[in-house]
């Protein structure tokens, strides 16, 4: 009698595994954790919110000197100020979600022995965090367009996949990196050679045009080529490269499918890292 009023619980395996309702249900933490980083990002800032701006006209300005005049890299017929900003918005967007969910487990060590939570809110709202100045370049982006003469139509709305795209690689690469960083410390050290040999691996301040035609399948899998040239596509009312975003697709879900399913499973082991 007493063996049949047992309950067993089974493991579950793949996506069913993900506890979905329990990250729902810490909701409010993620709103407030998201918030906090936002504030903390620009305490005891001069130019506070201003830094938003800034960058991207600086990287934007230093590009255009550097590659456009010197250089005279491609720009596809484009004035290479709008070329490079273009690019520049989204990688800012994919490198910063990338680079702080990546060490937010070490950032906030002390909270993953205290207390209970999903732990994969703190890599989300790390990455949420910087939705505000991915608004700010956005909206750069936009009266940079319009000031040399091209204006908002049904194109501009591709840009919504783009970012869509652009969220599954970057917090997919930083659930992967977070509960790596937690038991290697090196994962701190070799970021920003990661981040250095992405930058170079997207068309930032170069065409797709320059690119062999013969490894350009190959070169399309990484997701940023897609999210860079969809992005420039919906500015500039240019057709689709949807030889370059389909490919990215495929990497973009398998790095976040993946991406989840590793931070989930090494979650177990983090108090006892941290």
């Amino acid at each position: 009698m007493e063996e049949e009023n047992k309950t067993h619980i089974k493991a579950q395996k793949g996506w069913a595994e993900i506890p979905w309702k329990e990250i729902w249900d810490y909701r409010d933490l993620l709103y407030f954790l998201t918030i906090r980083n936002l504030k903390a990002r620009y305490a005891q800032s001069i130019l506070g919110t201003g830094w938003a701006i800034l960058q991207p006209l600086l990287y934007m300005g230093i590009f255009t000197l550097v590659f456009g005049k010197f250089a005279q890299l491609d720009s596809d017929g484009h004035p290479y100020a709008l070329f490079t900003l273009a690019a520049i918005v989204p990688w800012s967007f994919f490198s910063a979600i990338l680079t702080e969910g990546s060490l937010s487990l070490v950032q906030q060590a002390p909270m993953l022995s205290k207390v209970y939570f999903p732990r994969i809110v703190l890599p989300l709202s790390a990455g949420l965090a910087k939705g505000w100045e991915f608004m700010i370049g956005f909206i750069i982006l936009i009266f940079s367009t319009l000031f040399v003469g091209i204006f908002p139509d049904i194109d501009w709305l591709f840009f919504i996949p783009m970012v869509f795209l652009l969220g599954l690689t970057a917090f997919g690469l930083a659930f992967i990196l977070a509960a790596l960083a937690i038991q290697f410390r090196d994962v701190k050290y070799a970021l920003p050679f990661l981040i250095q040999l992405l930058f170079f691996a997207s068309p930032i301040v170069y065409s797709t045009s320059i690119v062999p035609e013969s490894i350009l399948p190959l070169y399309a899998f990484n997701p940023m080529v897609g999210v860079i040239e969809g992005f420039r596509a919906a500015f500039f009312h240019s057709p689709v490269p949807w030889q370059l975003v389909i490919p990215g697709v495929f990497t973009a879900s398998a790095l976040f499918v993946f991406g989840l399913l590793y931070f989930h499973r090494a979650e177990r082991n983090f108090a006892d890292l941290a």
